[in-house]
């Protein structure tokens, strides 16, 4: 096994380029830097005095960025998947699973792994989130404090969603837009409930993005799953079946249902006429 992924290291691994992706992530960091000294002590104190409707919204869609459902659909997806290669005897079902199998195995390394850096990240810096900014301010750290309230940066929540949704962008590059949109409001939702300051969910958001890219560029790079492309993101070796809907469309099947299931006209309505003479 170790022998086939280092014969297959030497076959692919000279066509991936990093210089891109790290310009990319340098140019996020400073984003994070100008919202840590201009956004995250006045937007902070903001929602913490300033009812707001959000607030209920944010707590119901915030659990989303909770790890421990993504990995088990994982882990669920890809031993069902293994099994179901295993057991079937035609070559393209086969290939088909373990299609599946590397879709699985990639978001599970990608979100586990994430996380798993993203965690011990915000020990390690222990910065106070923003309940106890009164106290602390929003420039207060405390190193390996060991407790939930110094555990600001960066946001782990953030960084599944981060992972996740860039994840989800690459295997369907047509909903990158909704991809991007559906990870801000869920990123932000630990603002509005104010558990996080705004550079914690963009440094958080980031990190996932770029590691998602980063572990795509691994697999590219042993020619699983992702094809590597110079300059750019890493492309599926095959395209997930996924079509946008043509909602142009719908009217015109739902007339021609209609009339396909429109009641024929009774023999007995045709012969009252008859009867009637």
């Amino acid at each position: 096994m170790i022998e086939k992924l280092r014969r297959r290291h030497n076959r692919y691994c000279g066509r991936f380029r990093t210089d891109c992706h790290f310009s990319c992530l340098f140019v996020a960091l400073n984003l994070v830097l100008l919202s840590v000294f201009l956004l995250d002590e006045p937007v902070s104190a903001y929602v913490a005095r300033t009812p707001s409707i959000l607030k209920p919204i944010g707590s119901f869609v915030t659990d989303f960025g909770k790890s421990g459902w993504i990995l088990m659909a994982c882990a669920m997806l890809f031993f069902e998947a293994l099994s179901r290669g295993r057991l079937a005897r035609a070559a393209r079902n086969r290939l088909q699973a373990f299609f599946l199998c590397h879709l699985a195995a990639y978001i599970f390394l990608t979100v586990a792994l994430s996380g798993l850096a993203a965690n011990l990240a915000k020990r390690l810096i222990g910065r106070v989130r923003p309940p106890s900014q009164a106290d602390w301010g929003a420039f207060g750290f405390s190193p390996f404090h060991g407790s939930y309230h110094f555990e600001s940066f960066p946001s782990g929540h953030a960084t599944t969603i981060g992972a996740l949704m860039m994840a989800l962008a690459l295997m369907a590059p047509a909903y990158r837009v909704h991809c991007l949109v559906l990870g801000l409001w869920l990123g932000f939702s630990r603002v509005i409930i104010g558990v996080h300051y705004p550079s914690d969910v963009m440094a958080g958001l980031v990190f996932g993005a770029w590691f998602s890219i980063f572990t795509a560029g691994m697999f590219a790079r042993y020619g699983l799953l992702f094809r590597a492309q110079n300059g750019a993101l890493p492309q599926l070796c095959r395209p997930v079946p996924l079509e946008r809907p043509d909602w142009s469309r719908l009217p015109q099947l739902r007339l021609g249902r209609t009339r396909a299931h429109s009641p024929q006209p009774s023999t007995a309505l045709r012969l009252e006429p008859v009867l009637a003479r």
